[in-house]
This record gives C-alpha cells, structure tokens and sequence, in this order.
C-alpha cells in the first residue's frame, strides 16, 4: 500500500518531466525552421509529443526499452556482484552503502537509476530535435523534401506538400517547389491523402 502511495506521490512529477520533455523536443526541433512553436501549441500538444514520438516510431520505442532494459540489467548485476571491490567502489562513489542487504540495497538504488534513466531520455529526445530540424533545414535549403502527402484545403485545391508536423490546432508544411514554410489552422485543411511510394 505504501507503495502504491509512493508511485501516486511521483506522479506530478512524471508529468513535468513529460511536459519539459515535449518542450524541448519541439522547440529544438522548430528552431532552424524559424518558427516559436509554442506561439502554436497547446500545453497538451506539447505533453502528448513525447508519447506520440515514441508510439509513430518503432525505433524509438526500441531505444526507449532497452535504455530502461541496461539501466535494470545493471542494477541486477550491481546488486549480485556488491560484494566485489569495483561495485562497492561505485557505490560508494554514489555514496552508496555497499555493505546493505540486497534487498535494501535494490531499493537504495532505484532513485539512482532512476535519475539516470531520466537524463538519457533527455538526450535521446533533444538529440531527436536537433538532428529532424537540422535535416529538414538542409533540405528545405536545397529543395531535397520528399513530398510524404497530397493536400485538400478547404476551398478543394489539391497540392502536394511535405508535411512537417500537425498538432491540435495547426498543420505546419512546406509545399512542392517552394521554400516557404506553411502554418495553417486545422479548420482550413480539407484532408490528406498519403503519397504511396513504390
């Protein structure tokens, strides 16, 4: 029950991370584009980019597993082998009791790991950032964009566009032959159709 109540308790705070996660992922990624997307996003947008990141990308989910999968492995072995001279110096490097019951030491040790977990998430997703903007900067320059979808707008013209992102209230797209990036409001779209490619 206890720590049911515990796990209630960090909650709120797996939500800031989530929020400070969302944030910088976007603003990182729309830098070199010239937009301040969070004049274009609600506090849910930024909340769900994460999660909407991880789940649209199987390789990411992947990453963000076995980052989770190292950190408990190394916990395991941390805890198997505490009884060695080059665990209990990194241990006590974290300031760490070495000389615990493995079963107090596993719990010593969860918040550590936890925090580490937290900074490679950090990396992994600022790192994400930089590189899709950079990427889509450099071929926004040299005209490279491969169009991904066709384009009704509300009126029913059809244009093909490289879609950059969509969120709750804006699509933001960069149409063919131009360098232009476009930001239109959800209302204005008619729809989109994906560009099947062979």
């Amino acid at each position: 029950m206890k720590y049911l109540e515990k796990i209630q308790s960090l909650l709120p705070l797996g939500y800031i991370y989530l929020i400070i996660l969302g944030l910088l992922k976007e603003t990182i990624l729309f830098y070199p584009l010239g937009i301040n997307i969070l004049k274009y996003s609600s506090i849910t947008d930024i909340l769900i980019s994460p999660i909407s990141d991880m789940i649209s990308n199987p390789i990411l989910i992947l990453m963000v597993l076995s980052v989770v999968l190292l950190f408990f492995l190394i916990q395991v072995l941390f805890v198997k082998y505490s009884h060695t001279n080059l665990v209990q110096k990194i241990l006590k490097s974290y300031r760490m009791n070495p000389d615990l019951d493995k079963r107090e030491l596993r719990k010593a040790m969860i918040p550590a790991f936890v925090i580490l977990a937290g900074f490679e998430l950090l990396a992994l997703f600022v790192g994400l950032g930089i590189g899709q903007g950079e990427k889509i900067k450099q071929r926004l320059e040299t005209q490279t964009l491969k169009h991904n979808y066709i384009l009704t707008n509300g009126s029913g013209e059809k244009s093909p566009v490289y879609l950059i992102d969509i969120n709750s209230i804006y699509y933001f797209y960069v149409k063919k032959d131009e360098k232009q990036i476009k930001i239109a409001p959800v209302s204005s779209i008619g729809h989109l159709e994906v560009i099947k490619r062979n």
